[in-house]
């Protein structure tokens, strides 16, 4: 390696002593150590995948030959294999995590091709939501036996597509909690990754799934009343929003930290949706039943939401001035005034435009502040997303669309020269 040269002539040039130089060999050998752990651990995790899928893909080859006994030998078999790696990993490599993913990475994945063959010899009846509940319940005591965060983050997909399953194309609202008690159950793995290993790629990697999954699976409580659900996606992203502004996730680098990505992006996604005016259109010709819609889970998981939304924020600007608060973070609580106003106004969409464009002049004079153009380009983004959904409107001339278009060029021209101009002459 070229540092190990460099030391040399440092310490032939007599800049570095002795001692020091061997510090710095020490440093750099630990560093190298630790990538090569890394190597280690992904071909260890990919290995055990592609050996569990091999041996299926061997066996599922001759299987119409084999006898029922013979087939039912050979669905054990692997899950065997992989009880026994994980008990010599438990005894004698505790402490090598590419031994503990990727073992139990393995018998994660033979427990699946064990429980799918056995239905299949013995003809048990059964559906997806089922193989994959029974597949998921069995292995996540895995994560914690092991102590195995791949494990985790299969236990994390697994149940979303449980969610998918059960509650988007089956419609089985009961089947559909199931998957919030899963998550549950993962959540303290997370925590313990939070204590012990806050910069790990684990925990970068559950950041993501996490937040995902829980905007993938909120939509399963939608019924009979879905139009209170976007009061709780609103109130959902603003968690999220929350959180990614905490004093642990603002200090990570803006791809590590999904909540707030999917926090914000969710917010002006759903406001631009809402900026049209189909949405308050069909919810001003809606008739409600107060009883029905205060006993249905979309009013109670909204309200919930929203509660939650309402406290994290009190809790994170309670010792804060209120001009430090994030336009971005109210935004479920305006959006409730735009929904009451919608059921019996068209006011509603002036409102949540006049939202959008407020964000965007927001997030403009935040990134003029902090001389950051990341910031300032992106509050233009989003008047220029605003502006182009407004193209599309049919109420709108040409001439206006244009002026409009040619405003937000004119805009990004002169403030991105402007931050420039300012950044030469300082």
């Amino acid at each position: 390696m070229s540092i190990y040269k460099d030391i040399q002539e440092l310490l032939s040039a007599e800049l570095i002593s002795d001692n020091q130089a061997e510090n710095i060999r020490e440093y750099y050998r630990k560093k190298e150590s630790q990538s090569g752990n890394k190597l280690f651990i992904v071909f260890g995790i990919l290995g055990a995948i592609l050996i569990g899928l091999g041996l299926i893909l061997i066996i599922a080859h001759n299987w119409d030959e084999l006898s029922r006994l013979t087939k039912t030998i050979f669905a054990f078999i692997p899950l065997l294999i992989g009880q026994i790696l994980c008990g010599y990993t438990l005894m004698k490599k505790q402490d090598n995590v590419a031994w503990r993913e990727g073992s139990t990475v393995f018998l994660f994945l033979t427990v699946g091709a064990s429980i799918s063959l056995v239905s299949q010899i013995y003809n048990i009846p059964g559906n997806l939501s089922s193989f994959l509940l029974t597949w998921i319940l069995v292995c996540i005591p895995l994560v914690y036996i092991m102590t195995s965060s791949i494990t985790s983050l299969f236990s994390i997909i697994g149940i979303t597509f449980y969610a998918c399953e059960t509650g988007y194309w089956n419609h089985s609202s009961a089947d559909t909690y199931l998957y919030w008690l899963m998550l549950l159950a993962i959540l303290p793995h997370y925590y313990q990754l939070y204590k012990k290993r806050p910069e790990s790629n684990s925990m970068i990697f559950h950041n993501w799934l996490i937040p995902i999954s829980l905007v993938i699976s909120l939509g399963t409580f939608s019924h009979s009343h879905d139009e209170f659900m976007f009061i709780a996606y609103f109130s959902l992203f603003a968690c999220l929003y929350i959180v990614g502004n905490t004093s642990f996730f603002s200090q990570q680098k803006l791809r590590n930290n999904a909540y707030k990505i999917l926090g914000s992006l969710g917010t002006l996604i759903l406001l631009l949706v809402l900026s049209f005016d189909w949405f308050w259109d069909d919810l001003r010709n809606k008739i409600f039943d107060f009883n029905e819609v205060v006993a249905s889970p979309e009013f109670i998981v909204s309200t919930s939401l929203t509660i939650l939304a309402g406290l994290l924020l009190y809790l994170q600007q309670k010792n804060k001035r209120l001009l430090s608060i994030k336009p971005i973070s109210l935004v479920f609580i305006f959006f409730i005034y735009a929904f009451i106003s919608g059921l019996s106004s068209s006011i509603a969409m002036l409102l949540i435009n006049f939202y959008v464009f407020a964000i965007g002049i927001f997030t403009i004079r935040e990134g003029a502040k902090k001389d950051h153009l990341g910031i300032l380009n992106f509050g233009l983004l989003i008047i220029t997303a605003l502006v182009t959904c407004r193209f599309f409107d049919e109420n709108l001339s040409f001439v206006i669309r244009g002026i409009l278009f040619v405003s937000v060029g004119l805009g990004f021209f002169a403030t991105n020269y402007v931050m420039f101009k300012k950044r030469k002459n300082g």
